[in-house]
């Protein structure tokens, strides 16, 4: 079956926002890549921008999280994007609740993580770095969907 990856566009800090959910996911990155990496005549590479991510990976589960920085000449990514959330089904109202705390600290929450009317105990948020993100266990699948 095919897995699904999210990837997210960040205006620079990348590596902040991935050591911040390294903290709350665990695991170790796979892949991080600096633009410094691929510099060469035919990819000049600003010396502002060398050390930013061209691109990093934290597995989570069976799937990978995946971000790079925007380059400045490329201009800024839209910090308060809301067409596309990262959904995360949990094993448990444990693991729901500490991933919501977690990864909700500093950001906003548009919707506390409780028991639902539908019968899963779900929560929404948008992060620090603008990121939405929905968290939900569902004792029926658990985990599963």
């Amino acid at each position: 079956m095919a897995q699904i990856n999210p990837h997210i566009n960040f205006n620079g800090n990348a590596e902040e926002a991935f050591t911040f959910y390294k903290s709350i996911f665990g695991g170790e990155f796979v892949n991080i890549m600096r633009f410094k990496d691929l510099a060469s005549a035919e990819f000049p590479v600003a010396e502002n921008e060398a050390n930013k991510i061209m691109h990093i990976a934290l597995p989570i589960g069976k799937n990978i999280l995946m971000a790079n920085d925007v380059p400045e000449s490329m201009g800024r990514t839209n910090e308060n994007e809301n067409r596309s959330k990262i959904s995360i089904s949990a094993e448990s109202k444990e693991e729901a609740d500490k991933l919501f705390n977690g990864l909700s600290e500093g950001g906003t929450i548009e919707m506390p993580i409780a028991d639902s009317p539908w019968g899963s105990y779900f929560g929404m948020f948008r992060d620090k770095y603008g990121i939405e993100w929905m968290i939900d266990f569902d004792p029926k699948y658990k985990g599963q969907f």
